[in-house]
């Protein structure tokens, strides 16, 4: 939900296939069809050649669209990375970032943030929309660190 959340404050595209989700599949789908998009129940064998498999050493990152070829960019991907899981959790101290990043390691991923070019440390759109309260009204608090801290 907080994926979409930030793709539907991004202006990105409003489509969703559910794969393995932490409600029912029908929760989620309705969760994200009152917000506009166009959701889909679907399992994993009707996805056929759409399933990619991850790289389990590989580099646990945000999905911004910045594509590349290297192979230790194969690892998990969600908008937001580490950042996502911290707001999910509502973990909003840098002792608590910490400890994602740890629980990320021990699970055998490499986990990361990213900026850009023109923002530096405040480059990932998901973690500027959480800084900067568009999460608020969703119940969300606001992180206790920033973007150089994050990283």
């Amino acid at each position: 939900i907080a994926a979409a959340a930030t793709v539907g404050m991004l202006g990105g595209p409003k489509k969703a296939k559910i794969i393995i989700p932490s409600l029912t599949p029908e929760q989620i789908a309705d969760a994200l069809k009152s917000r506009g998009w166009e959701a889909e129940v679907v399992t994993k064998e009707s996805m056929g050649a759409e399933m990619v498999d991850i790289n389990p050493e590989g580099i646990l990152k945000c999905v911004d669209g910045r594509g590349s070829d290297n192979t230790k960019l194969g690892g998990p991907k969600f908008p937001g990375g580490i950042y996502a899981i911290a707001h999910n959790r509502g973990v909003t101290s840098i002792d608590g970032l910490k400890e994602i990043t740890r629980e990320v390691a021990i699970m055998g991923h490499v986990p990361s943030v990213h900026g850009d070019h023109s923002a530096d440390m405040l480059g990932c759109g998901f973690f500027k929309l959480w800084l900067t309260g568009r999460f608020d009204d969703m119940g969300y608090s606001r992180p206790e660190f920033d973007a150089d801290q994050g990283a």
